[in-house]
């Protein structure tokens, strides 16, 4: 399988439609899963999450609003007997995860740590509301992060002059988005970032040529129709790939239920965390489905990055794994803001890597960012 095709993640093999959905399966609902029963229960082990909550760490559930009205779901992580004000960060990611995952590591980390950090799940997802399901906005989910502004700096034992963001992978975007437009948001870090925008609009390495960006507009705009004229609202590919003959091939699933035993390697990386017991949650987009279908259009409409440069004097610190398929991504913002962003590069880590391998993620090195940034 061609290297591009893995990052819609696949392309479907002889199944270019999906059923339509109005709402997320029930937990455990999912049948003939081989690589997620071992994962539930271990994740029920720890009480829905994929991570152990540090000892001196305390974690409360908490709910509130973005300016569109729409509640957010969050794990708010305090340093047990801490005393304020303290720096906070808003954290999420990635792209079809939940807090109970990697963002939530990130947040239980740096509470550790001695911050104040909020884990949240993005409008439409996991926990949080919107009544369409598993649909992505990079203009709701920006405005998620400021959002998470709003709610920490209003919290006594924060200091508000001194809130950061973290983000992973497909949320990085967004926090950068936010940062540039929102300077309450005095520094932002990223892993494993993605541009969503760039990814949907112009396929892994700009690799669309403009004769494909075209079917995957006509793709998209054709199954307006079809949710339209059905009411739902069909589960595919958000990321496009294309098939042998240069069609569009959509699949139903984000990842395989199994693992092919051709998989390529990226598909391989990704099915290893949230497919297995190591990050696998009912409520993950990425463990058990796939976004809405039409999802990628405002993608197109809405490029990220754009007033990157409004994010000076402010600072950014994007990580990313040596072996990394996404490393460009990092590398094209650091080369586009050189006196705003800071690149780490970290030997031996491929992009799932620093999602939750606490040996590889440099948190002595984003500690030491924050440190400096929220000062």
């Amino acid at each position: 399988m061609e290297r591009r095709k893995a990052l819609g993640l696949f392309a479907a093999t002889g199944a270019g439609t999906a059923a339509s959905f109005t709402a997320l399966p029930s937990f455990g609902a999912e049948s003939g899963r081989a690589a997620g029963a071992t994962g539930q229960g271990k994740a029920a082990a720890k009480g829905g999450y994929t991570f152990a909550l540090d000892k001196n760490v305390k974690r409360t559930s908490v709910r509130f609003n973005n300016r569109y009205g729409i509640e957010v779901a969050a794990d708010l992580y305090v340093p047990k007997n801490a005393r304020g004000p303290l720096p906070a960060l808003a954290v999420s990611g990635p792209f079809g995860a939940v807090k109970e995952q990697s963002s939530g590591l990130y947040a239980n980390e740096f509470a550790r740590r001695g911050y104040v950090a909020l884990a949240f799940d993005p409008s439409f997802t996991g926990e949080s509301g919107g009544t369409v399901r598993d649909v992505a906005s990079p203009d709701i989910y920006t405005e998620d992060f400021s959002a998470a502004v709003d709610f920490l700096g209003l919290q006594r034992i924060v200091d508000r002059e001194r809130i950061g963001a973290q983000a992973v992978c497909g949320l990085s975007g967004m926090a950068l988005t936010a940062a540039a437009a929102d300077s309450r948001i005095k520094a932002v870090a990223t892993a494993s970032m993605y541009d969503m925008s760039r990814s949907m609009s112009r396929g892994h390495e700009d690799y669309y040529t403009r004769e494909q960006r075209q079917k995957v507009v006509d793709h998209l705009s054709r199954q307006r129709w079809i949710d339209a004229e059905k009411g739902t609202y069909a589960r595919l590919s958000h990321e496009v790939p294309f098939d042998e003959n240069g069609n569009v091939a959509p699949s139903s699933r984000v990842l395989p239920k199994t693992l092919p035993a051709d998989a390529d390697p990226i598909t391989k990386i990704f099915f290893d965390y949230y497919r297995t017991e190591r990050g696998y949650h009912p409520r993950s987009i990425n463990s058990t489905t796939a976004w809405t279908g039409t999802t990628p259009m405002s993608f197109f409409a809405f490029p990220l990055m754009t007033n990157i440069d409004m994010l000076a004097p402010r600072k950014a610190l994007l990580v990313a794994g040596a072996d990394a398929h996404s490393r460009y991504y990092s590398e094209d913002v650091q080369a586009k803001a050189p006196d705003t962003v800071d690149l780490v590069i970290v030997p031996d880590a491929d992009h799932v890597d620093l999602y939750d391998r606490k040996n590889l993620i440099p948190f002595d090195r984003l500690d030491e960012f924050f440190t400096k940034n929220l000062a």
